[in-house]
């Protein structure tokens, strides 16, 4: 039953990270942290383990959503290899922060930058995002009703935002984002869809290099892998097919409710556990 509990598991994660653009980590992290207290088989689970196999699971997770919306053609692939020249060296970074961090310290701050998060998106419509330069990158998109959109960046600003958030990949085993996808909305204007997309694509590499990293330090549990991928792969292409039917701001909506609960529980968690 607990096995079939972590398919479940994989299923939702990768459902709603690729819905909304997360990755699935921001599910698997809090789940087999909560669960290694109710359960035999993830007992004694630690930050260090839950982190490096979301990570693995969102290879996955990454790939398969990344392919769904290929067929969608909703992915930036400039964009995204682009801003993974400063997710990958965050990545990194992350890994070798989350190295020493305790339980009750890791589950707090995981649940401030979810609340955080939540609280941008919450504000997004009375922020502005930033004028394109002369010299910035600039983007078009054809909505569904034959709209011509403009968005764009800074290369620069783009590349450091791209480093933060590799970080809180590596650090906190979520894929980045439930931070670059409200970024490229805000930032650089990007419609809801596309940014979701793109961060897809973004996640699936990064995850790799974070992934490698976690591997190399002992800190990915094959088994609990094998249960979680099935879910995890199939969740990708389910999540990126509901993704196709919604508006973007019903997207946007879905995203701040879900981070808002989740980053209470887990602050709750931390400061009584």
């Amino acid at each position: 039953m607990e096995w079939v509990l972590l398919v479940i598991i994989g299923l939702a994660a990768g459902t709603l990270g690729s819905l909304m653009g997360l990755g699935g980590g921001i599910i698997i992290v809090p789940a087999l942290m909560v669960l290694s207290g109710y359960t035999a088989i993830l007992s004694g689970m630690t930050p260090q383990v839950a982190v490096g196999t979301s990570l693995l699971i969102m290879i996955f997770t990454g790939l398969s959503s990344t392919l769904a919306y290929i067929k969608q053609k909703k992915v930036d692939y400039r964009s995204g290899l682009l801003f993974f020249i400063g997710s990958g060296p965050g990545a990194i970074f992350g890994v070798w922060l989350n190295k020493d961090i305790n339980v009750d310290t890791f589950l707090v701050y995981f649940g401030i930058f979810i609340v955080f998060v939540s609280f941008v998106l919450m504000v997004r419509k009375h922020l502005k995002p930033l004028k394109i330069r002369q010299k910035g990158i600039k983007r078009t998109y054809i909505n569904e009703s034959g709209e011509e959109i403009e968005y764009g960046y800074q290369p620069v600003l783009a590349i450091a935002i791209s480093f933060v958030v590799g970080m809180f990949s590596g650090l906190f085993g979520i894929g980045g984002g439930s931070l670059m996808v409200p970024a490229m909305i805000l930032l650089f204007g990007f419609p809801a869809h596309t940014a979701v997309a793109t961060s897809m694509f973004m996640i699936f590499l990064s995850s790799i290099v974070s992934s490698i990293s976690h591997i190399s330090l002992g800190n990915v549990d094959w088994l609990y892998a094998l249960a979680l991928v099935p879910g995890a792969w199939f969740g990708g292409k389910l999540g990126a097919y509901i993704n196709q039917r919604l508006a973007n701001d019903t997207v946007v909506h879905l995203l701040r409710l879900m981070l808002i609960i989740i980053g209470v529980r887990l602050i709750w968690q931390g400061i009584t556990g």
